[in-house]
């Protein structure tokens, strides 16, 4: 077990090397980065002006034309000042080669050092501490209890296979993930935010004005109240697939000689269903479960995270993508890669706890 571990270990590093690598150089190919954003801004704002002045006249303009000039970002041919451009490379980094950047970027990885925002005035690591547990709690909160209802929902469905219970929970937990998740968040909105019926529940923000003076007990109620409609929104569309998986796994291993034998034997069904089939049916959501937190954690939230007004790394990393802010990119795209390698490490470690006739260093031998 432990070769195995050093193994999966010892590839961590050339896989992150690999998808930075390929993440940075495409991403150099693309169209408007940071620099040109920043001059496209600076224009915007210099054509604004000259709009605004020229409500008032010949000698408005003129005078902000002046103003601009002394500037040095206005010239009189209507383009920027060739040293500014110069001066906003040298402010963002890109006055130095492409290859320098790439290595700069991966040493300062490799030490945990990611920099500052390129257009938000933070370092990047405050930066993910402040969005963090906006997304922390989506993702946590929609994973857990989409298991939790979905995993008795299943086992109760595969006892009672065939049944009518089993033929309209399929029916209803089918229809409910054809649903996008966005859709049942407005509906939620709509019904029990203020939208037309009930404003049962608040809109915006992870927690109340005032949150820090709250009693405990004031604190976990305030919490649990801002969270309800984004985690129940989220939880609807995501128990389906768990639910029909619980449901065939374990009509799967009841069907197996085992099961027949602990029968024979005369134990009771619920000692037979949770004290044998329960373990082995499950080691399929113990190797799916830190898929399921990582893609709830940092993906399945954006939009979520802009219906109910949420600032977590969803609405982050768009930002950042939109504005072309590559550190918080990359120090995004780093951290998201490391913990789901880590994650799924642990997963392969949990299953040896579950299940100890696994044993990864005698897969690992006879793949070797």
């Amino acid at each position: 077990m432990m070769h195995y571990l050093l193994k999966r270990l010892a590839l961590v590093v050339p896989t992150i090397f690999i998808i930075l690598t390929l993440n940075f150089f495409v991403i150099q190919l693309c169209p408007g980065g940071p620099v040109e954003q920043m001059l496209a801004r600076i224009q915007g704002e210099e054509r604004s002006l000259l709009e605004r002045a020229g409500a008032s006249g010949q000698d408005e303009i003129k005078t902000v034309q002046s103003s601009l000039d002394n500037m040095g970002t206005y010239r009189s041919d209507g383009g920027l000042d060739p040293e500014l451009e110069q001066r906003i490379k040298r402010y963002y980094g890109f006055d130095k080669p492409l290859l320098e950047r790439y290595w700069m970027m991966l040493s300062g990885f490799a030490r945990f050092e990611f920099g500052d925002s390129l257009f938000r005035d933070k370092s990047i690591l405050e930066l993910v501490r402040e969005k963090l547990p906006v997304s922390l709690s989506l993702g946590l909160w929609t994973t857990l209890i989409s298991y939790i209802v979905s995993v008795p929902l299943g086992i109760r469905k595969a006892i009672r296979a065939g049944s009518s219970f089993d033929a309209w929970t399929s029916f209803a937990v089918v229809a409910a993930s054809a649903v996008p998740t966005f859709l049942f968040a407005i509906l939620l909105v709509i019904l029990f935010a203020g939208g037309s019926y009930w404003d049962l529940f608040p809109l915006r923000g992870l927690v109340s004005p005032g949150f820090d003076d709250m009693s405990l007990a004031a604190k976990v109620v305030d919490y649990a109240w801002h969270m309800t409609l984004p985690v129940l929104a989220m939880v609807i569309g995501s128990f389906a697939g768990t639910t029909l998986l619980t449901r065939n796994c374990f009509l799967d291993e009841i069907g197996k000689q085992y099961v027949v034998t602990a029968r024979a034997k005369g134990l009771t069904e619920n000692r037979v269903l949770y004290g044998h089939v329960f373990r082995n049916a499950m080691l399929i959501f113990i190797a799916g479960f830190p898929g399921a937190f990582i893609s709830m954690f940092f993906t399945g939230s954006l939009l979520i995270e802009v219906i109910f007004s949420l600032d977590g790394l969803g609405q982050m990393g768009f930002a950042a993508t939109m504005q072309r802010d590559y550190p918080l990119m990359f120090a995004t795209l780093y951290i998201s890669t490391l913990l789901g390698l880590v994650i799924k490490l642990v997963s392969d470690i949990t299953y040896t706890f579950v299940d100890p006739r696994i044993d990864f260093s005698a897969v690992n031998s006879r793949g070797s």
